[in-house]
């Protein structure tokens, strides 16, 4: 497998990065923090999108056959639990401009949230790395192309909805949550065979 096809393999695997980097930018202020906080889930999906194929690929062969079957359990558990935390924060904590900022919707910054995310949207990589590990793959090449893909992507995703999101605070946290949810329930259907997009 060619450098190339890696390339497409990991913007493949980005994209629930993406879009998960996005709803967190929905709910970000445009200040001077909000690229240190883009860097930080950047490093985190990347990292975990880079070491769960590596993961796959020396594991996978013996581990493969326990967590296949319960991957997209596992995704979607995960991202229903952490959309609906921001749906419900979005709901709860809108009484007006009289809060915090540390209290508004989505404007915490919570690195075990962070870390569940970064969780589900790369059991995906498990998976391929898994079927690395029985093709002609250099490995060591495609952990970082799909690090620095999910890196930048990541990236992009947090300004863009930072960007769009400053003015709708609390809407844009409840957008952002139904679209974690939804990223949840298609990979469930995707794996159960009833959705295949």
């Amino acid at each position: 497998m060619g450098l190339f096809e890696i390339f497409f393999i990991a913007v493949g695997l980005a994209m629930d990065a993406f879009a998960a980097s996005v709803c967190k930018g929905l709910s970000m202020k445009a200040d001077k923090g909000r690229l240190a906080k883009a860097l930080v889930i950047a490093l985190l999906f990347g990292a975990f999108q880079a070491v769960m194929p590596l993961l796959g690929y020396f594991l996978g062969s013996q581990f493969s056959s326990f967590v296949e079957p319960v991957d997209h359990w596992i995704a979607f558990v995960l991202l229903s639990i952490i959309g609906g935390k921001m749906i419900w924060d979005a709901v709860r904590g809108s009484d007006g401009d009289s809060e915090s900022d540390e209290s508004k919707p989505g404007s915490s910054f919570n690195v075990l949230e962070l870390v569940g995310l970064a969780v589900a949207t790369s059991i995906d990589a498990f998976i391929v790395g898994c079927s690395f590990a029985f093709m002609n793959v250099n490995i060591i090449a495609a952990v970082i192309i799909i690090g620095l893909v999910t890196f930048a992507l990541s990236i992009l995703g947090v300004v863009l909805g930072s960007h769009f999101g400053t003015r709708y605070n609390k809407v844009a946290s409840i957008v952002g949550g139904v679209v974690l949810v939804l990223i949840g329930v298609k990979t469930l259907l995707d794996h159960l065979g009833i959705l295949s997009l």
